[in-house]
């Protein structure tokens, strides 16, 4: 791969990259996919088909084909599409569903990461409330992140091919919901994946790498998105490589049927084919020295991580159910699987009319630069200093999140509050009543959930708008300091149901919780003075959770290693309640430090 000193441009920009290379994609392949109205996804050219339960997959990109590149007949009849290594919002996967939903019901397919558990999980409740029957495949093929008791907290990665081709092909010969999802949970139940990195991946916009692997080593069981590996070992070649992945998997590989095999070795971005072929040559002979028939091999890049240097291995015993879905013909960017010259049938998109201009936007919200700063009231003025303050300190919250995440979390709450400044400005109202302010915090938060993605996404989206929807129906009262702690108090409470996380788990609640106790405990003081001393208590708290061991999340496998830095929900979160604080005093006209 040629390296040049200034990335393309096309790279360089994070806030157009998804919309660039999804119009590209639907550019390059209209013969098979089109843009979906209205929502950051890709549909089939099939689909939607009345009577067919609609397939639908989904995640972050930077995992080109996955999740996008596997949408067409046989296969996905859709893809939701989120910012690099962040889950698509409930609100882009509803409009994305919505799209090819033939009436039969749909299955949301994904990997097993909170924000997509979260987001899928809320646009299933969305449907289910207008009638359509939606149900939730999450992938758990990851050995490395979970040991097999308990097998349903693994992560998804490379096995989603394997999953999503299932599913995909049931749902085609025309599999009712229940059968479809039967195919998938078998599919899920018998699928196992481990893998390998060299080097680190770089994020559209960054110059360094998001982590790196020290030189002469290798890290076994790193995860797609970075998360820390099983274990560093020294360097390999190909041959003790491919050793090391088949000795892992195959005590975990459940022997059904004549012992035939679906083997994917998946190349994570930038691993050569030739690598790859190598390492699967070792990998063929050891699958028939144990037994094992290799059936219909797979070497490729399927689910990639960027530019990532390694690779994973994926096997999936088959009986003659799996192998006949797994055999079925499919037509799409990223795999095709032809049968007898087998091809789709569906109107072909018109290239030329597919609009490319990446001004384009999905949201109804306005650019922040197109809105008035002084429109909104008091809540959107708090949300504007808590933006100015999280946009200060981006970059550190990036590398606090890259300690056990992805490293997303600055870009992603920035590009989130964006959103919600926005959406508060433009919400109709100017005054700061607790209606006016109640209906400003609902726009925002549902504005912030749906431009940030991910878990924080929609855990910081759920603050606002609980805390809105609590506050609005108060009318032309003010905000107290009484009715605002019963605001958050409600908001909290629904931030732990849907994230689990409870204060001392080391998350973004360590920093609510302490607020909210705060507040109930100042209930007899003025705002200003009750939300300073709150604002102190949460940042207080968001640095002690540097000496938590982290229990819930990508970061809980990290165990005591997850000591030693802050968690950046919390400081995120402590930050801009300060920055908050500090608005609405000065907006009251008082000081009460």
């Amino acid at each position: 791969m040629t390296t040049v000193d200034t990335p393309p441009t096309t790279l360089s920009d994070p806030t157009t990259f998804k919309q660039r290379w999804v119009d590209g994609l639907c550019a390059a392949y209209s013969r098979t996919v089109r843009k979906a109205p209205d929502a950051f996804g890709v549909l089939s050219n099939a689909s939607p088909r009345p009577g067919k339960v609609a397939v639908i997959v989904g995640g972050g990109c930077g995992h080109y084909p996955a999740f996008a590149g596997l949408v067409g007949p046989g296969l996905a009849d859709a893809a939701v599409v989120g910012d690099v290594f962040t889950s698509p919002s409930a609100e882009q996967a509803y409009r994305t569903a919505k799209a090819v939903d033939g009436g039969a019901g749909v299955v949301f397919a994904y990997g097993n990461y909170a924000g997509d558990v979260m987001h899928f999980g809320l646009a299933g409740r969305r449907l289910a409330a207008e009638g359509i029957e939606a149900r939730q495949m999450i992938v758990t093929d990851d050995v490395a992140s979970a040991p097999a008791e308990r097998a349903a907290d693994r992560r998804g990665v490379a096995g989603d091919f394997f999953v999503f081709k299932v599913l995909g092909a049931a749902a085609e010969r025309g599999d009712d919901l229940d059968a479809v999802m039967a195919a998938g949970e078998r599919a899920n139940e018998v699928t196992r994946t481990f893998g390998a990195a060299f080097d680190g991946c770089t994020l559209p916009g960054q110059t360094d790498p998001l982590f790196t692997v020290a030189p002469g080593s290798v890290e076994l069981g790193l995860g797609i998105h970075g998360e820390p590996g099983m274990r560093t070992a020294a360097a390999m070649d190909a041959y003790e490589l491919a050793d090391a992945l088949v000795d892992q998997l195959l005590p975990q590989v459940p022997r059904i049927g004549d012992g035939r095999v679906a083997v994917l070795l998946n190349g994570l971005g930038s691993t050569t084919y030739e690598d790859l072929f190598v390492t699967y040559g070792r990998v063929h002979a050891r699958l028939l020295a144990a037994g094992l028939t290799p059936y219909r091999p797979e070497v490729g890049e399927f689910v990639t991580s960027m530019d990532m240097a390694g690779l994973s291995l994926t096997l999936m015993p088959l009986d003659d159910e799996l192998a006949a879905l797994y055999d079925a013909p499919c037509e799409t960017p990223g795999f095709r699987l032809p049968a007898g010259g087998w091809l789709a049938s569906g109107e072909v998109s018109d290239a030329a009319s597919l609009t490319l201009n990446v001004s384009d936007s999905t949201s109804s919200i306005p650019a922040l630069e197109d809105t008035d700063p002084d429109d909104g009231g008091i809540a959107a003025a708090a949300l504007t200093a808590a933006l100015a303050a999280v946009t200060e300190h981006e970059d550190e919250l990036g590398r606090l999140d890259a300690v056990a995440a992805d490293g997303d979390h600055g870009q992603g709450i920035v590009r989130g509050m964006r959103a919600a400044v926005a959406a508060a400005r433009t919400a109709g109202v100017s005054g700061d009543t607790a209606r006016d302010v109640g209906t400003a915090l609902l726009a925002a938060g549902t504005a912030l959930a749906d431009a940030a993605g991910g878990a924080s996404g929609a855990l910081f989206g759920l603050l606002l708008t609980e805390t809105g929807g609590r506050l609005q129906p108060r009318g032309d009262t003010p905000v107290t300091t009484a009715a605002l702690a019963d605001a958050v108090s409600a908001a909290q409470a629904a931030v732990t149901e849907l994230g689990g996380a409870h204060p001392g788990d080391k998350t973004m609640v360590d920093a609510l919780d302490a607020f909210t106790t705060t507040l109930r405990d100042r209930n007899d003081d003025d705002l200003t003075t009750a939300w300073r001393r709150a604002a102190d208590q949460a940042r207080t708290a968001a640095e002690r959770t540097a000496d938590l061991v982290p229990a819930v999340g990508r970061a809980a496998r990290l165990g005591d290693r997850g000591r030693g830095s802050a968690d950046p929900g919390a400081t995120s979160l402590g930050l801009m309640l300060a920055a908050a604080g500090e608005e609405i005093t000065t907006r009251c006209g008082k000081d009460t430090r």
